[in-house]
């Protein structure tokens, strides 16, 4: 049987009852609705109400997933419904509307199915390859940049997506070759002028980044980046207004004073430090 969201799809009200009862223990989840109750999971993935969303939703999904629950079928058949313009790129480009949240919680799925990949390798090198491309165009693409949304819980689309990446790079498939692709789509969301990054966004950016440098990712293209951070802001200020400016600084100068702390706890990137630094001092 195949996965078809938003076919006949259980109504959320309804959906946020039996989640919520599946994780309390009053009923167990039984193989004969696994594909209704999935399909309905996935078409409310992106409901505004935060408990049906992330507590009930998103955390059936961990637990599936990582208890492995869901056939390696069934998590091929969720990661296309997740890749597809309905979900991953679902509005992309609005601003504070409510797609957000399908976005978001979409990237979530994708780093439980590359965990459980990771694991157990069922994902072809191609497919590993096409999640790539579409998370590097999904990330540049994202214009919502909001972390927790007041009445409705966490967006939080870069810090999901960056998980996301963590996951990816750490597949075989995703050699050292395209480490530069994926930095410099990562670098460039620090350089934000729309939104105050102050939900840890920084740092859940950074540990992609430090999985690279872990696994081959040479110190040299950070020193390059760094090399260009004074320009890339001087760029910038000439174009954007002055509040604007200073809301891209402060996301700059945050994040390159968490990789210097970042720094310090990994001896293979000791010598990143002094460029790090002076990289903040000369801001």
């Amino acid at each position: 049987m195949t996965l078809v969201p938003n076919t006949a799809a259980i109504e959320a009200s309804e959906l946020k009852i039996i989640l919520n009862e599946i994780k309390v223990g009053e009923k167990y989840w039984e193989k004969k609705n696994e594909l209704l109750l999935l399909e309905s999971m996935l078409k409310h993935i992106g409901s505004a109400d935060s408990k049906l969303r992330d507590t009930l939703i998103y955390g059936t999904f961990c637990k599936l997933t990582l208890d492995k629950q869901l056939d390696q079928k069934l998590l091929i058949e969720m990661l296309d419904v997740c890749l597809s313009d309905t979900m991953l790129f679902k509005g992309i480009g609005e601003i504070e509307t409510d797609t957000v949240f399908t976005r978001s919680f979409t990237t979530l799925l994708i780093t439980l199915i590359l965990y459980r990949n990771n694991e157990e390798d069922f994902l072809s090198s191609h497919t590993i390859l096409v999640i790539k491309d579409k998370l590097i165009a999904y990330l540049n693409l994202e214009n919502d940049l909001r972390g927790f949304v007041a009445g409705k819980g966490w967006a939080h689309s870069i810090a999901h997506v960056a998980d996301a990446f963590d996951e990816l790079v750490k597949n075989e498939n995703i050699t050292s070759d395209f480490y530069l692709e994926i930095l410099h789509s990562l670098w460039d969301k620090v350089f934000v002028s729309e939104a105050f990054y102050i939900h840890d966004e920084d740092e859940r950016l950074l540990v992609p980044i430090l999985e690279m440098l872990n696994r081959g990712l040479d110190n040299d293209a950070i020193e390059d980046l760094l090399q260009h951070v004074h320009l890339k802001l001087e760029k910038q200020k000439s174009q954007i207004d002055e509040e604007n400016y200073w809301i891209l600084y402060a996301n700059c100068k945050k994040f390159l004073k968490s990789f210097y702390l970042q720094a310090d706890n990994h001896t293979n990137l000791a010598s990143l430090q002094p460029s790090i630094k002076n990289t903040i001092l000369s801001m």
